[in-house]
């Protein structure tokens, strides 16, 4: 049973979550102010997890032949055939369901929000094909996700919404900054087969230097979210680690070195997320 699991678990990367859910579950406490109900807090879980499943198998399911063509990918589940296009459109589909279903026992706005929501997730997969923003796009679809808890917790999008919208800009600079440097392996691949990506028109360099302007850009919301929603030293102690991790990844790369892009993209933005998520509920438990 585990080696039959075992290309699904490796087709969506459920590990990779690691990346959205933080930063949701960040939301939440800061809605909450404080830890949310056990029942929200499950069905953030849920929602977070299956609407990123729908994506990313829905992602796979698209660019199977890209995926194919491309040496470093040609080994994935679907162009080696250990999974048929068709159960991974299945998978998308119940993913889909579990996340509308989740949405709407949360409450009866995060069901009307459901479907725009998975718009974007789906969309993102098609982007490349005619939009170098597909960066953006990707970065969009992360930055849903504090959006989203917030609204899972307090129910409507009223008075003042500075401290989800600051985490959602920060979310997307860092997605879109870290997406860059991933990206910067297929430059050569993307620009002969009429792919679309900040490397493939602008260059390997200026890609890495775009990217790095990005986690500026992250450090400074995060500083901002943090003003406005009084945080103290615990998180700023977590974001001072964030820091530090974005510059590491940062020095891990450079346009004649990719060769540790995916340290870089994998495991120290796994790090960055989880430190400022574990630093926004200590920080809010100290209160």
């Amino acid at each position: 049973m585990s080696f039959a699991l075992r290309p699904w678990f490796s087709l969506v990367k459920f590990g990779h979550s690691v990346f959205a859910l933080p930063f949701a579950l960040s939301s939440a406490w800061l809605a909450a102010q404080g830890m949310p109900a056990p029942r929200v807090l499950l069905l953030v879980v849920l929602c977070a997890v299956s609407a990123r499943t729908a994506a990313m198998a829905f992602n796979r399911w698209l660019d199977r032949r890209i995926d194919a063509a491309n040496p470093r990918t040609a080994g994935r589940e679907l162009p080696r055939g250990a999974l048929t296009p068709g159960a991974v459109l299945a998978l998308t589909c119940c993913s889909a369901l579990t996340f509308c279903a989740g949405a709407w026992a949360l409450n009866p706005l995060c069901a009307k929000l459901a479907p725009a929501v998975l718009s974007v997730l789906l969309a993102y997969s098609a982007f490349k094909r005619f939009s170098s923003a597909a960066h953006f796009v990707l970065g969009l679809a992360l930055a849903l996700a504090p959006l989203g808890a917030w609204v899972a917790v307090r129910g409507e999008l009223s008075g003042d919404l500075s401290v989800p919208l600051l985490l959602a800009l920060a979310v997307l600079s860092w997605v879109a900054g870290f997406d860059l440097i991933y990206a910067c392996q297929d430059e050569a691949f993307d620009r002969a087969h009429g792919l679309h990506s900040i490397p493939a028109r602008f260059g390997v360099a200026r890609a890495l230097q775009l990217s790095s302007a990005l986690h500026v850009i992250t450090l400074l919301a995060l500083l901002a979210c943090a003003a406005r929603a009084e945080l103290g030293w615990v998180f700023g102690v977590a974001l001072a680690a964030a820091g530090l991790l974005l510059v590491w990844q940062h020095r891990l790369v450079s346009p004649t070195d990719l060769s540790r892009a995916d340290v870089a993209f994998f495991t120290l933005n796994g790090w960055v997320s989880v430190a400022l998520f574990l630093g926004t509920a200590l920080d809010l438990g100290l209160h």
